[in-house]
């Protein structure tokens, strides 16, 4: 199988994101990019990678099959004549039963057809790639990874709420997200840091969606998200932690319905919500507007709230570790989620913190830069199955 491909899809509500990686010993990287903007109010773009080089060009698609096939249309460029052996997909929720890698059978996309409730932005938009990439490679192996399983081994603390048992036992739990992003950064710690992967980590998964970690001994103990991918941090555009108080009251008071809400706290709320503005961090960063000020503390307020509550799930702490889009990039972020923490050992090297260094913190704590990779965990994943380890 060393000349086999395997591809990787990454599906938003308006974005596929993809790799292509050679299959061997390990898969290495050939290829990676993303169509955006996948809708037909937007021009869409196809961005390629590989090598150094950056391709960007407009494309007609407006749904995941559209984007699956403008994909394909630089198959030359990404497979380079090989085969495409195998497929994997990121898949947001696998509730209770899916807690590893998965061959997706009809009869397996049909179970997670029943969680699209519980992850409406994206399980539909993760299983409609599925589809699409099931109809294009017919004779490839396609696995889900999920975003739920790296949780699975909370303690029952950690992934229950306060209602009557058989809610509980019907599924409404904390389940926890941004599961392949923290198993990429617990294998690199493992890998590079053996001694601090036995220790009491937190990591912070900041980006469009946000969320935070705590692991001990490489295993996920507790999660800032809950039952969807709605709790914990505010997000780009979704609201976070809220009292579910307020949702009864905009009910009761003013006569919204469940559409009504779902709209608000998943596409109009976060970043967007509290600025006015955008979800974007970047350009909040930049804005002189009094509202992208209180946008960017609360944001940071709340990272720093959940940062004390994971260090408390741990016990203590040895290392924070940002990684996400903004987790990443933004040295501001970093520096005032930070600033005043010396009493949890948390302190910054100003100039390496603006250079985005690795290792940023000067104090007791580690405090970490480490660019996730999902990707690469679901090729491993699709090699795993390849290679028939189970």
């Amino acid at each position: 199988m060393s000349d086999a491909a395997i591809l990787t899809l990454n599906a938003g509500s308006s974005s596929v994101k993809f790799a292509v990686y050679a299959q061997g010993d390990g898969p290495a990287l050939r290829a990676s990019g993303q169509v955006e903007n996948l809708s037909p109010t937007q021009q869409t773009r196809l961005i390629v990678e590989r090598g150094g080089d950056k391709q960007v060009v407009g494309i007609e698609a407006n749904d995941h099959a559209g984007a699956l096939s403008a994909i394909l249309g630089r198959a030359d460029v990404l497979f380079g004549g090989s085969t495409v052996a195998g497929v994997g997909h990121r898949v947001v929720h696998g509730g209770t039963d899916f807690v590893a890698p998965t061959e997706l059978t009809p009869e397996v996309i049909g179970k997670l057809r029943t969680l699209e409730p519980l992850a409406p932005l994206h399980q539909p938009h993760n299983l409609d790639c599925v589809e699409a990439a099931i109809a294009a490679f017919p004779d490839a192996v396609q696995i889900a990874c999920f975003d739920t399983a790296f949780h699975r081994t909370h303690p029952f603390v950690n992934d229950t709420f306060a209602l009557p048992r058989k809610w509980f036992d019907e599924g409404v739990r904390r389940y926890g997200f941004h599961g392949l992003s923290y198993e990429y950064i617990a294998s690199e710690i493992a890998r590079t840091e053996p001694d601090l992967a036995r220790g009491r980590v937190v990591i912070a998964h900041l980006g469009n969606g946000a969320s935070m970690c705590a692991v001990r001994d490489g295993l996920s103990v507790g999660s800032t998200m809950g039952f969807t991918a709605l709790d914990g941090l505010p997000m780009g555009t979704r609201c976070g932690q809220i009292d579910p108080g307020v949702l009864l009251y905009m009910m009761q008071h003013h006569g919204m319905d469940a559409d009504q809400i779902a709209n608000l706290l998943y596409r109009e709320s976060g970043l967007k919500g509290l600025s006015g503005l955008t979800h974007d961090m970047r350009t909040l960063e930049q804005s002189d507007d009094p509202h992208a000020r209180e946008a960017i503390d609360y944001f940071v307020f709340r990272i720093r709230r959940e940062l004390g509550g994971m260090s408390a799930v741990l016990g203590g702490l040895d290392a924070l570790i940002f990684t996400g889009g903004i987790g990443e990039n933004s040295a501001r972020i970093r520096r005032e989620v930070c600033a005043g923490m010396e009493w949890l050992g948390i302190a910054v090297d100003e100039d390496n913190n603006a250079d985005n260094a690795r290792d940023i913190g000067t104090g007791r704590v580690r405090v970490m830069v480490v660019p996730t990779n999902e990707e690469l965990v679901m090729a491993r994943a699709v090699g795993a199955a390849l290679s028939g380890a189970h």
